[in-house]
């Protein structure tokens, strides 16, 4: 029997008061527009990345209401603010679907809100395209939900394999890993995979522990760890713990041989900015960074727009992390309407099951579970950087893609400590 929820958010989502006011676009034309719905996380943990990516959405919006809309209609995007907590979900898509009237709904940003929007899309069959949520389908098993995370086809062990599998190959060999995750959806999926991964490369798992999600001294946490004496470290963890968890291992002078791995956070330029030197040495996931491989035919001329606009919003100065995939995740919607001539949710849903589309992403095809057919995860390490200037992070000097090597931009410092300076 399906449950209506995932394990890890049944019983916590109830109704919530509605969210921020609607976010839109003013819209002007003879016929209704297209009227695309959305949660966003625009204040919370989450509203950094969340902020980001909605910026690179009103790009798209205004991309293609300039090419004349979709089948001879403006787009509308309407957005409303989920204030990074699940619980205001079901009131949101509620709102826009009842009271708003939208044509379409689309997934917003991460694992903890686009969790309970799947079920509301099961049960009025819709079509939903999430932004970057893991392994959000792997028990419901809805063919109408698709996800733009690169996380691939098997979505919890994507986020650490990488980082473990360039442990295994260093020397001197690591023999035991050290996990540690916030208890939120994400990170203990990641949590999961990550078990996995160090089952099959022979790790002896030496520290396995979740921490609430509400946590603000990672001291003890961090202590805890390096008790156990770790040659690895996988930290699965969302912005505001990313951050003290990095000012905590320093102020420790913990020297673990390898950490990082699934930290939500210090991909966003800000939090870069603002560790700092901090970051010397971590090693951690990322999905596109300038990198040659990774130059996409579009990708270089909506950052260039979204990097101009980008002060005024107050947001990620460059865009990187979340710019590409809000756009892409758009492009594919409209591709598949364009395709279809119009806007049936399960005509929309068959055709990208079987399609290929390019995007700014570069080429997206899915397949189990509406995740990637394959996966393209990098890790990243961070080194040479020397303080606080956000321009650091423009290049990819001081953020290394050292796995896979078809992205590789280097090889990993290792240990952790050789990096540090």
């Amino acid at each position: 029997m399906k449950r209506l929820m995932t394990r890890r958010t049944a019983g916590k989502l109830g109704l919530a008061a509605l969210a921020a006011p609607a976010f839109s676009t003013t819209v002007i034309g003879q016929t209704a527009p297209i009227k695309i719905g959305s949660s966003m996380a625009m204040t919370g943990g989450l509203g950094p990345n969340g902020k980001s990516s909605l910026l690179a959405i009103k790009l798209w919006e205004e991309d293609v209401n300039a090419r004349g809309g979709l089948l001879g209609r403006k787009v509308q995007v309407i957005f409303r603010d989920d204030q990074s907590n699940p619980s205001t979900i079901p009131g949101i898509y509620t709102q826009l679907l009842d009271v708003e009237k939208v044509d379409l709904i689309m997934g917003g940003y991460a694992t903890v809100p686009l969790a309970p929007t799947l079920p509301i899309a099961m049960q009025r069959k819709k079509l939903l395209i999430g932004l970057l949520g893991l392994g959000v389908n792997s028990e419901f098993h809805y063919p109408n939900y698709f996800v733009i995370i690169p996380s691939g086809p098997d979505p919890k062990p994507s986020f650490t394999k990488g980082f473990i599998d360039l442990a295994m190959k260093q020397n001197p060999r690591p023999t035991t890993v050290a996990i540690v995750a916030a208890d939120a959806e994400f990170s203990l999926n990641a949590a999961d995979g990550a078990r996995e991964n160090a089952k099959k490369a022979g790790l002896k798992i030496v520290y396995d522990r979740r921490y609430p999600p509400n946590t603000t001294d990672y001291a003890p946490i961090v202590r805890a760890i390096a008790a156990t004496n770790p040659d690895l470290v996988v930290v699965c963890s969302y912005p505001p713990d990313s951050v003290g968890i990095v000012r905590a291992v320093n102020e420790i002078n913990f020297r673990p041989k390898m950490i990082g791995g699934a930290m939500v956070g210090p991909q966003n330029t800000s939090i870069k900015a603002q560790l700092g030197p901090l970051l010397n040495g971590w090693v951690n996931y990322d999905f596109w960074l300038p990198v040659p491989k990774m130059n996409y035919p579009g990708i270089n001329e909506m950052l260039a727009q979204y990097q101009k606009r980008a002060p005024a919003e107050g947001i990620d100065p460059f865009g990187y992390y979340m710019a590409p995939p809000a756009y892409a995740q758009y492009q594919v919607l409209e591709q598949a309407i364009t395709a279809t001539k119009g806007l049936n949710d399960a005509a929309l849903g068959e055709y990208i099951r079987k399609n290929t589309f390019k995007t700014v992403y570069g080429d997206i095809r899915f397949g189990k579970d509406g995740e990637w057919a394959e996966s393209r995860v990098l890790q990243v390490q961070f080194r040479g950087i020397k303080n606080n200037d956000p321009s650091q992070f423009k290049g990819i000097e001081n953020q290394v893609v050292v796995d896979p090597s078809d992205y590789a931009a280097g090889s990993v410092i290792y240990p952790y400590e050789k990096a540090r300076a």
